[in-house]
């Protein structure tokens, strides 16, 4: 009787990655406490050609999901995806993973807002700090209060997950679509906003939105922005004796740098 060969088995051999722990911008304040989010602390790896590819691979472009893939292909730690993080997160790891790729100058084209004249600058990505967040402010269940200044009606809302952005995104590319205008801020608002004068019921909330005081409106949003996580992508530049406060943008350049 032949006796069978025993196949040998091979040792697949595992990628070891260059990374680092990086800080994040909301600090772990906004996540729960058996989150590994908690800690405000991520480990991701250098980027690769692999993370170059998936940078220019135009399906997923068009699909507007590029930078959440990237995301993932750079987050090391355990049980973490794009979808878990905060937009302003999210903001604060792509800055990180840009400067652990190409270091931390990004040279590029700006306009001056004063005179409107397009000139080049070289910015540190190192300098771009992150937002100061309010000590006040409980961040732990994610969900806030807001009275309006004008109509006095009393708000609940809650800071928004990557996965959620990403939802409404979607409600207004086809919104739009369908009505023809834009309805981004409405959206955006309606899917914030959890309760209104205690009525959670999505009826009374879309309600409320599409009849809200252009003043509530513009104070609500300034009191999103306040407490909302995030690095602060803007710089002040001395142009022409003038100092000018600037906007990094962050285009195509901003991950393929230009060689020369």
């Amino acid at each position: 009787m032949e006796k069978k060969k025993t196949a040998e088995k091979q040792s697949v051999p595992q990628t070891q990655y260059h990374s680092e722990l990086v800080d994040l911008p909301s600090a772990g304040r906004t996540y729960p406490s058996d989150s590994p989010l908690a800690s405000g602390k991520l480990d991701i790896k250098y980027m690769t050609t692999k993370e170059e590819d998936i940078l220019t691979s135009q399906n997923l472009i068009k699909q507007g999901i590029v930078i959440d893939r990237l995301l993932d292909s750079l987050i090391l730690t355990e049980g973490v995806s794009s979808d878990d993080l905060l937009m302003g997160d999210k903001n604060g790891l792509l800055v990180a993973a840009r400067v652990l790729a190409y270091g931390p100058e990004y040279r590029v084209g700006v306009t001056n807002p004063s005179t409107g004249e397009d000139f080049e600058h070289s910015f540190n990505l190192t300098d771009c700090e992150f937002k100061e967040l309010p000590e006040d402010v409980d961040y732990e269940t994610r969900e806030f209060e807001f009275k309006t200044p004008i109509g006095k009606d009393t708000l609940t809302w809650k800071l928004l997950t990557g996965k959620e952005e990403n939802e409404i995104a979607k409600s207004v590319k086809a919104m739009n679509k369908k009505m023809g205008k834009d309805t981004a801020i409405s959206t955006r608002l309606k899917s914030i906003i959890t309760s209104v004068n205690d009525d959670k019921s999505k009826i009374g909330i879309n309600s409320f939105v599409d009849n809200m005081l252009a003043r509530d409106a513009l104070a609500f949003r300034r009191e999103i922005a306040k407490i909302t996580p995030d690095i602060i992508m803007e710089q002040e530049v001395e142009r022409e004796g003038e100092t000018i406060s600037v906007v990094i943008p962050m285009d195509i350049e901003f991950f393929w740098p230009k060689a020369v």
